[in-house]
């Protein structure tokens, strides 16, 4: 078993993460850091909660070493606001529990520019930032990113799709033909891989080499497996607000991320649970910058302990201790189903992943089931009380009791 000082990280950043607890290199950092610092184009796929941020975090800080005020050494880009800011916020504690003064500035979307421009003054080693804010500075001539030597690329599969492909695109002519460039995800393919290759063979004085990947795909760890425990609970469409509000009371979870697909029912739900006496947060792309940072923090600290979101919270965001997930609707598409359940049982905690659905939804469900290889219990609500469908009458008849608006056990 390896060590981070095995994979040539400095003794200042092993310091640091020992601080957290982090001592052992997770197998997708073992795999991927030794080839970033070789210099390859590296495009990985490991589960989520297995530590791929410091798989280009710590290489990043490497680039920036010595320490000197110069043009950015290093850009790491995300698909959404969350995102980034959170890695800059590792960024920021790995900088100060190491004590290495590397600087590193966040842009994106929302924020005042001229805030951000004046940033730049501070000469910044590590731009983080959402690609149309980066690459509307490029444009103004307020950021040049001809010295970034490392590009990282979270969420890449989100990145390279259609809505925002063009400005990735456009983003990475933006760098040398020499920048490594790093990309991860829990959920890519040799699809995505070809889309990124095509992208860096635009390079100016691009080489096949310097556009070629080196693709690293972690067997599955199982974390969807073994550490969260799925349920299913039949609801109809205009019930699972009420379904979603008793499941709060059964469990009293320490923390809950509740997600919707559709943006616009993100309020609604929250509006009614907290008329019922729920007390939560809301966090969707409509919502502004200050909106929902604070949405973030209420939520990471505690003050809040049932955040309502749209798939905007379902991509890399690592909020520690959310005991469960509830999706309140299924999608064709298990990728939405691995990221929203990956929210919980991260650093190998446990987790419980509950989802809501119909009858359609529930066979969509059961499609996914056997995909992924993973076990789903059929559950109801009775009596204030979560168990099997065949447990049969507990004997309360409160008023939590089945009744048209709780859930049912059919799967």
């Amino acid at each position: 078993m390896s060590t981070f000082s095995d994979l040539s990280v400095p003794e200042e950043l092993v310091a640091a993460l020992a601080k957290r607890g982090i001592v052992t290199p997770t197998p997708v950092q073992e795999r991927v850091i030794p080839r970033v610092l070789a210099g390859d184009n590296v495009l990985f796929q490991s589960e989520t909660g297995t530590g791929k941020t410091l798989c280009y975090l710590l290489p990043a800080f490497l680039r920036c070493l010595p320490v000197a005020k110069a043009q950015p050494r290093v850009l790491i880009v995300a698909p959404t606001h969350e995102l980034a800011s959170q890695i800059r916020r590792e960024a920021s504690v790995l900088a100060t529990d190491s004590g290495l003064e590397v600087r590193s500035t966040l842009f994106i979307g929302g924020a005042p520019l001229k805030r951000q421009v004046e940033a730049l003054k501070e000469k910044p080693a590590i731009v983080i930032g959402g690609p149309a804010r980066v690459v509307e500075l490029v444009r103004l001539k307020k950021l040049d990113l001809r010295s970034v030597g490392l590009v990282a690329l979270d969420e890449a599969d989100r990145m390279l799709a259609p809505e925002l492909r063009d400005t990735l695109a456009e983003l990475l002519t933006l760098v040398s033909a020499d920048a490594v460039v790093a990309a991860c995800s829990a959920t890519v393919t040799e699809h995505h891989a070809r889309l990124l290759s095509a992208m860096l063979a635009r390079r100016q004085g691009a080489t096949p080499e310097s556009a070629r990947f080196d693709t690293v795909t972690l067997p599955p760890e199982d974390v969807l497996k073994r550490n969260i425990t799925h349920w299913a609970f039949f609801s109809e469409g205009r019930d699972k607000t009420e379904a979603l509000r008793r499941f709060i009371l059964a469990e009293k979870p320490a923390k809950l991320l509740a997600f919707t697909s559709i943006v616009g029912q993100v309020d609604g739900i929250a509006a009614k649970l907290k008329f019922r006496g729920i007390a939560c947060a809301v966090l969707h792309a409509k919502l502004d910058k200050i909106g929902r940072k604070k949405a973030l923090d209420d939520f990471r600290s505690g003050r809040i302990t049932v955040l309502v979101t749209s798939d905007l919270s379902a991509r890399g965001l690592d909020i520690a201790d959310i005991s469960h997930v509830v999706q309140l609707d299924v999608s064709d598409n298990e990728d939405f189903f691995v990221h929203r359940a990956g929210r919980t049982a991260r650093a190998g905690k446990s987790g419980i992943n509950a989802v809501f659905g119909d009858e359609v939804e529930l066979r969509r469900l059961s499609r996914i089931e056997k995909r992924l290889g993973i076990v789903v219990y059929p559950k109801v609500l009775y009596g204030g009380v979560i168990r099997a469908p065949d447990e049969g009458d507990d004997g309360d008849d409160d008023e939590t009791a089945p009744d048209d608006t709780s859930p049912g056990g059919n799967q």
